[in-house]
């Protein structure tokens, strides 16, 4: 039986990358484009781009945890609202949140296909026990 678009990206975020190291066999489709908005300007990323940008988050941090607070559906496509919060290796007794994302998916064959992703580092003024109450996750 097939996933609902909804469960392919939600079982994505909820997923290991750091130590599963079938995270983009499993959820990336072989064509799969991420366009990304972030700080540092656009950048397009494909299949090979995700597979050495993963690898760099596993040389960089202990431990990757995202908190979702929306997950909307409307057929193949779905909107996720995130924050990511990691562990570095020097100091793995402490989380630090780094950024927030919303990011907007297409679902093709069971796997992320095309995606539209908008991120914003965390910053000493964020309010997020308001703004991070879970919507339809």
């Amino acid at each position: 039986m097939s996933k609902s678009a909804k469960e392919v990206v939600r079982n994505f975020y909820l997923s290991k990358v750091l130590t599963d190291k079938n995270v983009l066999e499993t959820y990336f489709h072989p064509e799969v484009v991420l366009i990304w908005n972030s700080s540092d300007g656009l950048s397009i990323l494909h299949y090979d781009d995700l597979a050495g940008f993963f690898m760099e988050i596993g040389r960089t941090y202990q431990d990757l945890r995202v908190e979702v607070s929306h997950l909307l559906a409307d057929g193949a496509h779905v909107t996720v609202r995130y924050k990511y919060y990691i562990r570095t290796i020097e100091n793995p007794d402490e989380e630090l949140g780094i950024a927030h994302f919303i990011s907007i998916w297409e679902v093709k064959d069971g796997k992320l296909y095309r995606g539209h992703t908008v991120s914003q580092p965390v910053s000493i003024n964020d309010d997020t026990t308001e703004s991070y109450h879970k919507v339809k996750v």
